[in-house]
């Protein structure tokens, strides 16, 4: 019996509230030995008062070691073993714009990058373009045409967008054409079988047309594509765990994450303080909350240290605002970690915080991974994170007689 056999045999429904406040890429690093990590660095009085009246923890994303994507990072976290379910980016891209996702479509994010006169890539997001940028460069590729199959280009937010070729036939299986670098050519598309190779060769194909179209439109010259994927069969937030369950999120491939697993996807505005109050609204309507914070990831994927220390601090500032609608269980934590010094997403534990009056404090009194490395939660797989939010919520039942 796995997890989610489990959970539905023992879940009570009683009323009770769960909010997941999720600061994505919270994790970090000291910029020198003994050091202070960003989250540590912060002043977060709220925070550490939950840290205080709850219990801490460490929560490992995938598997020891394991540098996880978005993905599986929120797979985790809403439960879900990242490894049984293996969800292509290009999915929740789509998904996140609400496009209806076909049987015979294979989507796939795009990047708009930066590449010198020799074809190298020099800015793998094009220095964070514009939505409205990103609109204008679509439209140029929205005149791309492939014989055999349909394509669709949709435009995401700043360099992201969104790629649907719909053919018979199509394969999933092809590596990104991001290389994750700078300073190198971009990566052919190649397949894994025959249905793959197929859909490669036609992804080639849409980047030499994108590349001619863009020439001339630096820093958005070219593009790269990353998380080739069809869309999975995946058991509901509903059917797991019977919660019904709202996504306060702003970008769009957290929605697509929410959307994958049956959340209500709600307009929450544009930003933190806007995605609090739509909690505040909606607060009677549902059982579960999903609220996604950015900002604390891009500011580390940027190597701007002080910077994620200030968004940490402005997620703190909003922490009162959600105590006070008094969810029975309040959860603050990362998909992953994203390291300022690494500048990229790491293996490393993530901080958990869990706020809640069944809980069995253990001392800590500092939200940090120094503290949360002696918290009572100890270091757990993420995906275990959901039924200890249902059991603190009084909503899992005995197992056994």
């Amino acid at each position: 019996m796995n997890i989610h056999e489990l959970i539905p045999a023992l879940r009570e429904d009683n009323g009770s509230k769960i909010v997941l406040l999720v600061a994505d890429g919270l994790g970090g690093l000291p910029l020198e030995s003994g050091g202070k990590t960003e989250l540590e660095t912060a002043r977060t009085p709220n925070l550490d008062r939950c840290a205080t009246e709850g219990v801490c923890g460490l929560s490992i994303p995938v598997l020891p070691g394991i540098t996880p994507g978005s993905g599986p990072g929120h797979l985790g976290l809403f439960g879900y073993d990242p490894l049984q379910h293996r969800i292509g980016r290009g999915i929740l891209e789509a998904l996140g714009i609400n496009f209806h996702v076909g049987p015979k479509d294979v989507a796939i994010r795009g990047n708009f990058c930066t590449v010198d006169a020799a074809g190298k890539i020099i800015d793998r997001r094009a220095g964070r373009p514009t939505t409205e940028r990103c609109i204008e460069m679509v439209k140029k590729l929205r005149q791309i045409r492939i014989a055999g199959v349909e394509v669709f280009v949709e435009p995401v937010r700043e360099h992201r967008f969104v790629v649907v070729f719909r053919g018979d036939g199509l394969g999933d299986q092809v590596n990104d054409t991001d290389p994750q670098a700078t300073g190198v050519p971009q990566l052919p598309a190649e397949g894994k079988d025959s249905p793959s190779q197929l859909t490669a060769r036609i992804a080639n194909e849409f980047i030499k047309q994108a590349g001619e179209l863009l020439r001339n439109e630096a820093p958005t010259n070219y593009a790269t594509l990353r998380g080739f994927a069809r869309y999975p069969k995946i058991a509901t937030f509903q059917e797991v765990y019977g919660l019904k369950a709202a996504a306060l999120a702003i970008y769009p491939m957290y929605k697509g994450l929410a959307r994958l697993v049956g959340m209500n996807i709600l307009d929450a505005g544009n930003n933190l303080d806007e995605q609090v109050a739509t909690l505040k609204k909606v607060w009677a309507d549902y059982d579960f909350f999903f609220i996604h914070f950015k900002y604390t990831d891009s500011t580390g994927e940027d190597g701007n240290f002080p910077g994620k220390v200030e968004m940490i601090e402005r997620l703190d500032a909003v922490v009162p605002r959600i105590v006070e609608l008094k969810p029975d269980v309040f959860i603050v934590t990362g998909d992953h970690s994203t390291p300022s010094k690494l500048r990229s997403h790491s293996w490393h534990p993530v901080p958990v915080l869990l706020h809640a009056s069944s809980v069995r404090t253990d001392g800590v009194t500092k939200f940090g991974e120094g503290p949360c490395l002696h918290g009572g939660l100890g270091q757990f797989q993420a995906m275990y994170l959901m039924p200890l939010a249902m059991a603190h919520a009084g909503r899992l039942g005995k197992y056994g007689a």
